[in-house]
């Protein structure tokens, strides 16, 4: 069974979705939307495929089983519930959504147009998180007492001031924490379980222009007990690799980008030292730490590959609506907690109302 892909948004982050679908056998680009023509047309150019002008005609296109949206973070609602009324697949970029009520229009309705929704976060899918997921689920661990999250990235003002909706509330649903660090944020809360309260500090520290975090600082307590941290930044020169650190009474893991930095046991195996050995060099790319072009588009890949599995055995992706939403869900409660000076228990009733987002003037 042959796959058309639909691409929603012709920005930066449309190229690296158009070479996963290239990677894949049965798989294409088969027509793109975006509302600025010259876009289309040089997306559609590169691709070989047919640009749209007008979303409605592209929902329309019988050739494009699934959509992926790659519009600004504030505006993924809107594309995506036109492709799940069209009875469109659809595959949307990090985050699924700026606040959680818009997070479950979307949900509800794929779920009422019983289409697939999924949400990327390809770290997931990267070998070497799946094997510290796995060495948790066999209790590698014993207790596990600390699960921390670090991004220190890098941006500069130029990268805010290339597009008017960057470092905005409206577009962007904050900064270093929605934009950059969410991947980190959703790695650490699938491997270590839900999180019971978040204490927050945010701050705008070495940009100006915009009116979201540059820095932000979290102490974590996790439903199992264990505490941690999520650290993030685009205002840490020049920029460094993501990182997860998971301690236990009985091991450690540490995750930098991709290459396992530490992975150490009480109880040893016959595979651990290959598992070291296999995954200390897995990083290709700069990971984005300091150019969002430099990451590669692999997990992307592997990602859009579960996508077409669910579709096929009418079972959810792996990263469906509600796993895209929990991230936003913590990060929300970052915010809330930074802006209030206090603990925020999770899970949240309802969006928080930030006073920040009344400020969202640029300057």
């Amino acid at each position: 069974m042959a796959f058309g892909f639909g691409i929603i948004g012709c920005g930066m982050i449309s190229n690296f979705h158009a070479k996963a679908i290239n990677d894949i056998r049965g798989a294409k680009v088969a027509a793109c939307f975006d509302a600025y023509e010259p876009a289309a047309q040089r997306f559609a150019e590169a691709q070989g495929c047919r640009s749209y002008t007008r979303l409605g005609d592209m929902l329309k296109d019988d050739e494009v089983d699934i959509v992926t949206i790659c519009t600004p973070s504030g505006a993924h609602m809107e594309p995506a519930i036109a492709a799940a009324k069209a009875g469109k697949h659809i595959i949307v970029e990090k985050p699924l959504e700026i606040t959680l009520k818009r997070c479950d229009r979307i949900i509800q309705e794929c779920k009422k147009n019983k289409v697939v929704l999924s949400t990327i976060f390809p770290s997931r899918f990267h070998e070497s998180s799946q094997l510290i997921k796995k060495a948790i689920e066999k209790k590698r661990f014993g207790q596990i007492t600390m699960g921390d999250a670090y991004v220190k990235w890098f941006r500069t003002q130029e990268y805010y001031d290339s597009g008017a909706w960057r470092g905005t509330w409206k577009l962007d649903g904050g900064g270093a924490l929605m934009n950059q660090a969410i991947h980190s944020v959703d790695l650490l809360a699938w491997l270590m379980g839900p999180i019971e309260s978040i204490t927050a500090h945010t701050s705008t520290l070495a940009h100006k222009r915009i009116a979201v975090e540059d820095v932000a600082v979290a102490t974590v307590k996790f439903k199992n007990g264990a505490l941690g941290v999520i650290e993030a930044s685009t205002a840490a020169y020049p920029g460094y690799l993501k990182r997860i650190e998971i301690h236990g009474s009985d091991g450690t893991a540490v995750l930098e980008e991709e290459d396992i930095k530490a992975w150490d046991f009480a109880k040893t195996t016959k595979a651990d030292r290959a598992i070291l050995e296999r995954m200390a060099g897995k990083t290709k790319t700069g990971g984005g730490a300091s150019d969002p072009t430099a990451i590669g588009h692999h997990g992307h890949t592997a990602q859009f590959k579960d996508v077409l599995k669910a579709i096929k055995t009418g079972k959810p992706a792996q990263v469906d609506g509600p796993e895209g939403r929990r991230s936003v869900e913590i990060i929300l409660a970052i915010y809330k907690s930074a802006e209030t000076g206090k603990t925020v228990d999770l899970p949240l009733k309802s969006d928080p109302v930030l006073k920040a987002r009344s400020r969202d003037k640029k300057g």
